[in-house]
């Protein structure tokens, strides 16, 4: 297992997809008050680094036990999502709409995702300012399941998808 600053120093890939401007502590006031809920401080600590965008291949993967609709040993983090509202880019602000379009369990942030699956900060369990645990949201089969039991054990548990045989 990684240790988070470790992860956090070489957590985003070059370039600029899916980068938001750069996050100020206005934009996270907003998000919150806008998903209901406290952001956990290591979600915000990386998106201090860099608001958003793709993740370097050396994280890009987190492993599970179980199969699920994108392979049997891990689900992917191809990105992660920051806070704004650039043309054309996803973002944490976006949750409210995408939980009602692909009828999502609520009350989640989403993290990443495509749509048919989803990588998600889990609130459901009525506390909105404890540090939710990450869950695994596959909307074609209609579950989730925990992948973390919060945010940090989530970076720190990342590991490179080319290690996995699909």
């Amino acid at each position: 297992m990684a240790w988070f600053d470790d992860v956090k120093a070489s957590f985003w890939e070059t370039g600029d997809y899916g980068v938001q401007p750069t996050l100020t502590e206005a934009a996270v006031e907003e998000a919150e008050s806008l998903l209901g809920v406290r952001l956990p401080s290591a979600l915000l600590g990386l998106l201090r680094v860099r608001n958003g965008g793709a993740v370097a291949d050396r994280w890009n993967a987190f492993p599970v036990d179980r199969p699920n609709s994108w392979a049997d040993g891990h689900v992917p983090l191809n990105e992660l999502f920051g806070i704004g509202r650039r043309e054309g880019m996803l973002s944490l602000l976006d949750t409210p709409y995408l939980v009602e379009e692909w009828g999502l369990p609520s009350p989640v942030v989403l993290l990443s995702g495509d749509g048919h699956w989803w990588i998600a900060l889990d609130y459901r369990a009525g506390e909105q300012r404890r540090e939710p645990p990450v869950i695994w949201i596959d909307a074609d089969r209609e579950t989730d399941f925990l992948l973390a039991a919060d945010f940090r054990s989530f970076v720190q548990g990342l590991v490179p998808a080319a290690g996995f045989q699909d």
